[in-house]
């Protein structure tokens, strides 16, 4: 992770905020640790200077006792670069409500029944 991130990095997603390369670690760890098969896709990137942004999809399936069904979150990462080339800042935005929350069996029952009666947007 060194070699891709800065000592110092900062990482933010709708679940996490941290920083150094050793917590960034654990949050990756975690994920492979909690589904199965994770792979990012990325779809688009668009680079300025010292940042890119990437526009990708998260595929992955839930582990057991949940349906071993393939998901897919979709999602965006604003990047920036140090000087020498690693990530000092990762920025990933998604939708927790409507890309993981809506996918869980009894509480994306829950989610939907609130979409449709308008207590939440989207």
């Amino acid at each position: 992770m060194s070699a891709i991130y800065t000592e110092n990095a900062f990482f933010k997603d709708p679940f996490n905020e941290v920083r150094g390369v050793a917590q960034i670690a654990l949050i990756f760890s975690h994920m492979f640790h909690q589904v199965d098969r994770p792979r990012f896709v990325v779809k688009e990137a668009v680079e300025s200077g010292e940042q890119a942004f990437l526009i990708w999809d998260f595929e992955f399936a839930f582990r057991a006792p949940l349906p071993r069904v393939q998901q897919v979150i979709r999602g965006a990462s604003h990047l920036r670069f140090a000087p020498d080339g690693r990530v000092e800042m990762h920025r990933d935005y998604w939708d927790a409500a409507e890309e993981l929350y809506s996918k869980l069996p009894v509480l994306g029952g829950f989610m939907r029944f609130l979409r449709r009666r308008g207590a939440l947007s989207g």
